[in-house]
């Protein structure tokens, strides 16, 4: 099925955010997280915050990614929400919400379909998955934290497998906690700690499950291929690098996206900026390697991650 104009994109950035007013007027409708008060968003594992309207602009969002020379987008659901693992009668109408915005997405913006985790229903996800702007499939990280989480998954996986579709890996909703704590603390600690127990679990367990799925790890996976030294002093071993494991770089600069390089190379990484969340610090990606660096992380490893084929 075609999902790109007959030019492949130069630019892609394969991390954002937005949510289709749809979506925004079904969680005001909730009376319990995750939910909307006007333009406050309240979730269970912190603290209420103001959310901007015209980060959730559609044709702003496009003016601002072809200022920055981005090609194409692809828009994912705030996992953080958790959404996805509410009962089915409440998941079902936001998803509803969320997929249908496919339908007003032209070819500067594709879609990273969200599944039901109560009640999967498999032929309905693949039938979300087959809509030309719909480029992969999108699972929280605290759902496949262990080996065992992994495998009780690995149905839902297999359908954007099946589908010859990426999945994307992103942090799921924080821990409750009744300590006040500073707005950036779940992006720091649930967050990063989500990326790598999922890594981990994927490194353990992942391939063999499923052995052509493409996944990706947003932020990098919370910088987990960096501990490599530390696994193999307590039993473990990095092993062979997984030419089907993509890392996305958003809210990381040069720094680490070039210690990042050093370990698992420069083709598995792909840049996203999880707009409007977090401000690229640098949407080249490109940490003093030269242009043949940016280009591979802006364009040509996100082609590979979303089509397939020889790395």
């Amino acid at each position: 099925m075609k999902r790109f104009p007959s030019s492949p994109p130069t630019v892609l950035d394969v991390h954002q955010h937005l949510w289709p007013e749809p979506l925004v007027e079904a969680l005001r409708r909730r009376r319990s997280a995750p939910r909307l008060e006007g333009w406050e968003l309240h979730l269970d594992g912190e603290p209420a915050c103001p959310v901007d309207p015209a980060a959730h602009d559609l044709a702003a969002r496009r003016a601002t990614d072809r200022a920055d020379g981005v090609d194409l987008t692809l828009l994912s659901l705030s996992a953080p929400l958790g959404i996805e693992r509410l009962p089915a009668a409440e998941s079902a109408p936001l998803l509803e919400a969320w997929h249908g915005l496919a339908d007003h997405l032209d070819d500067g913006h594709g879609l990273w379909a969200a599944p039901r985790l109560v009640e999967p229903d498999p032929c309905e996800l693949a039938a979300t998955l087959a809509h030309p702007r719909v480029h992969g499939l999108q699972v929280p990280a605290d759902a496949l934290a262990t080996p065992g989480r992994l495998e009780a998954l690995a149905p839902t996986l297999a359908v954007a497998e099946a589908a010859g579709l990426p999945v994307l890996v992103h942090p799921g909703p924080a821990a409750p906690t009744a300590e006040a704590l500073p707005s950036w603390w779940p992006a720091l600690t649930s967050y990063v700690a989500q990326q790598a127990a999922a890594w981990h679990a994927w490194h353990v367990a992942g391939r063999a499950l499923l052995p052509t799925l493409r996944v990706v790890f947003v932020g990098l996976a919370g910088l987990a291929p960096l501990h490599h030294e530390r696994l193999t002093q307590r039993g473990g071993s990095l092993g062979v690098i997984d030419p089907g494991v993509f890392y996305e770089t958003s809210s990381y600069g040069g720094r680490a996206v070039d210690a990042m390089a050093r370990v698992v190379g420069v083709d598995p990484l792909v840049l996203g900026s999880d707009r409007p969340y977090a401000v690229a610090t640098d949407l080249a990606a490109d940490p003093g390697l030269g242009e043949a660096f940016a280009r591979a992380v802006r364009s040509t490893n996100p082609l590979h991650l979303l089509q397939g084929g020889p790395r």
